[in-house]
């Protein structure tokens, strides 16, 4: 008899890097103990940044859509788990979480550099997320 995995949404203004690599993360690594799906409240394209780096730890998520908070209007989840850099605020409230948990990640997109200061950017991001999803809810 198998546990029920515990239901996750991760949440970030564009829905296009941090939410989008964390619901990959959660979904290909931990999918015995994790379901999630992500949304931003201002949603745009998906980052192809995020794209590249995610594929260099073998998960594909060049598949993804953004999506609104409400597209996922009516869905519940346990957690809601914004990962706004310092901007809590921005990243809203949604009805259908039991608890919401906040935090705090780098967002590179735009930022200035080489492809390979960016690249290290955006792998620094994708580790401290990973990080994060073990500790808060693997390793708990």
């Amino acid at each position: 008899m198998s546990e029920k995995k515990m239901t996750v949404l991760f949440v970030c203004i564009h829905n296009s890097a941090r939410s989008q690599m964390a619901e990959g993360i959660a979904n290909s690594l931990y999918k015995d103990k994790l379901s999630a799906k992500s949304a931003g409240t201002k949603p745009t394209t998906l980052d192809p940044y995020a794209v590249k780096v995610m594929a260099e730890m073998g998960i594909d998520i060049s598949w993804h859509k953004p999506k609104s908070l409400k597209d996922l209007k009516g869905e519940t989840f346990d957690y809601l788990v914004t990962l706004c850099k310092d901007d809590e605020d921005l990243c809203p409230f949604f009805p259908g979480a039991k608890e919401t948990l906040h935090r705090s990640i780098n967002d590179p997109p735009g930022m200035d550099g080489s492809e390979e200061q960016k690249m290290t950017a955006y792998r620094a991001m994708r580790d401290e997320i990973k990080g994060y999803i073990k500790q808060q809810f693997i390793d708990a």
